[in-house]
């Protein structure tokens, strides 16, 4: 296996272990690029891989929730309920479609740093640890009966997930907790939510970059998402039992403790590189 097979492999892996914690599987990506050299020697190639791998999460995700996606589909032709919750996805979904259009060069140009990904977890880390220590009314304990209104609101504050190190499924779940939903029904409307954000992610982020993919960086892609599915296929299984069935308070306490962990270090390993390359 020769070196670039070999980072790929293992951002495929960082992938699937990252992508449904909300820790944000981006700025771990974008982070073990930087400080652990796992990058391809090509800013081009290195973007497009962090947003086109998570092909493998995406359908390790649909795979697990087959079932239930089937379910309401089927149910769609004659409960309005299952119908209210598809446009209600879909109605979350709008928002981050149009912001991460408008500023799709914007995102992938300015705010792939290093430095905002340690400081955005940073910052999201506190923000979870306030969230779930807050008194806040739990008043919404389906996911599939959200209001309309409700679920454009979390949509909307998707969008701050646009910033690497901010993480897409805390952010969702937060805003779903802050607007009255149970941590298990903000849990499985985000998961839920997910599947056609990242599937329009990849999409776009294929049809802007795949005039500069080559047939190596394709290969690459591939790897990766082949790994990613397999670690995001055991993941995903183990964390809705855990999240959705089990204890997501506990759930969440580890995903803040890994945070921690890992962005504080980041951040004072990325401060002190840059100061040395100043003097």
């Amino acid at each position: 296996m020769d070196a670039m097979t070999l980072k790929a492999v293992i951002l495929g892996i960082i992938e699937g272990l990252t992508e449904y914690l909300p820790v944000s599987s981006t700025g771990h990506l974008l982070l073990a690029e930087h400080f652990l050299g796992l990058n391809f020697e090509d800013a081009t190639l290195d973007k497009t891989f962090t947003v086109l791998v998570q092909l493998g999460s995406i359908l390790a995700l649909v795979l697990v929730y087959v079932k239930r996606l089937l379910q309401i589909l089927l149910a769609s032709a004659r409960d309005k309920q299952a119908r209210n919750f598809i446009f209600g996805i879909l109605l979350a979904f709008l928002p981050a479609a149009v912001v991460g259009a408008l500023l799709h060069g914007f995102i992938k140009g300015v705010l792939f740093n290093p430095l905002i990904v340690c400081i955005a977890l940073i910052a999201g880390g506190f923000i979870l640890l306030l969230v779930d220590e807050l008194p806040l009314e739990r008043k919404h304990h389906d996911a599939t009966r959200f209001p309309l209104s409700m679920a454009f609101k979390i949509g909307i504050i998707q969008c701050i997930a646009m910033i690497p190190g901010v993480s897409r499924s805390g952010a969702t779940i937060v805003g779903a907790m802050a607007l009255g939903a149970d941590k298990r029904a903000a849990a499985e409307f985000s998961f839920f939510l997910a599947i056609p954000t990242m599937v329009g992610a990849f999409a776009y982020d294929l049809m802007k970059s795949y005039k500069d993919l080559t047939l190596t960086g394709t290969s690459l892609i591939a790897i990766g998402d082949r790994c990613d599915k397999l670690v995001a296929l055991c993941r995903t299984t183990r964390l809705c039992r855990l999240c959705l069935v089990a204890d997501y308070h506990r759930c969440c306490r580890a995903c803040r403790t890994s945070r921690f962990r890992l962005s504080l270090p980041g951040l004072s390993l990325f401060l002190f590189i840059t100061y040395m390359k100043w003097i």
